[in-house]
């Protein structure tokens, strides 16, 4: 995109954030990580390892400053192709969604079995719980705090996502049901509206992508971080994730999907042929394998994030 305002609303600010994530070296390797391994294959019944996808992801989101995730997760969308980049940015054939639905109340209690995903949970329910006091419906008017609780769920059995590629409602659910809480059926139900139909939840993504949100000064500069416990946070060897740049078995998907981070065409009929359009689902998430070196994307943890915004106008 040119630096036209015409022509950067046209854009897809998802496609936008993967490129600023490819530019800064550490948000590349573990987002190459974690789709490299959430997408691989163990056996025909297999799909994946989810423990290791869960593992993959929250690296990422516990690692990565929240200038490069928050994009990632929440950019606005004005078509279906980009909202579908959006809800595929955690590889959700993996990492969310399964063959069956559990009930919202046994998944609740299970992550609270889970120190660290109990620890999570209650986060999320302080900062994202829907209030009528604030003009934003969040609690002291903290979008960040919310979007960072939320981030902070990703990765654990209860990890939220986008339920479709509507660009006209966002609705934010984990992978579970209410079927067969008996007669907890009012508690399950409630437990599941603090995603569904939260408007401070809802609110904070929205203005996320607007970039609204600036006129409203975070109290707390990095609630994400005050989230992590330190055991998380200590830069543990990435055994089990360190293959960000090596090749991937779907090469070809990789192929056209680097290409369209570059914004470039197929150069023959066959990589024309084998590129799908961007609304279908697997192109859509492998990430950029190339080197990219770009002065103005920078990658200070405190830039302020009105220059992120600036980003796509830029690139």
């Amino acid at each position: 995109a040119g630096m036209d305002p015409a022509t950067t609303s046209k854009s897809n600010h998802c496609l936008d954030a993967a490129k600023a994530c490819n530019l800064n070296d550490n948000c590349k390797r573990l987002r190459s990580g974690y789709i490299s391994t959430c997408s691989r294959e163990l056996s025909a019944t297999e799909p994946c390892s989810r423990r290791k996808c869960h593992k993959a992801l929250r690296q990422f989101f516990d690692r990565v400053p929240g200038e490069f995730t928050f994009r990632l997760l929440f950019c606005s969308c004005k078509d279906p192709a980009c909202a579908e980049r959006r809800r595929q940015t955690i590889v959700p054939s993996c990492s969310y969604e399964d063959k069956d639905k559990p009930n919202c109340l046994d998944l609740r209690g299970a992550c609270r079995a889970d120190h660290l995903c109990r620890s999570r949970l209650a986060d999320f329910h302080t900062n994202c719980q829907a209030t009528f006091q604030s003009l934003t419906n969040c609690p002291g008017d903290n979008f960040q705090a919310c979007l960072g609780s939320y981030a902070g769920l990703i990765g654990f059995d209860i990890t939220p996502n986008y339920v479709d590629a509507s660009t006209t409602s966002i609705t934010i659910s984990p992978w579970c049901s209410c079927k067969g809480s008996g007669n907890l059926e009012e508690e399950c139900e409630k437990f599941l509206r603090d995603f569904t139909e939260n408007p401070c939840l809802r609110n904070a993504i929205q203005a996320f992508g607007n970039g609204t949100d600036l006129s409203l000064p975070p109290k707390n500069p990095n609630p994400a971080a005050t989230a992590l416990p330190k055991a998380e946070k200590s830069p543990a060897p990435l055994e089990e994730v360190d293959d960000g740049n090596t090749a991937y078995d779907s090469g070809v998907i990789s192929t056209c999907s680097s290409l369209q981070e570059q914004g470039l065409k197929p150069n023959n009929s066959k990589e024309q042929s084998l590129c799908y359009s961007e609304a279908q689902l697997t192109t859509d998430v492998m990430p950029d394998q190339k080197t990219f070196t770009d002065p103005k994307a920078g990658s200070s943890r405190h830039r302020e994030s009105r220059i992120l915004l600036l980003i796509p106008i830029l690139i």
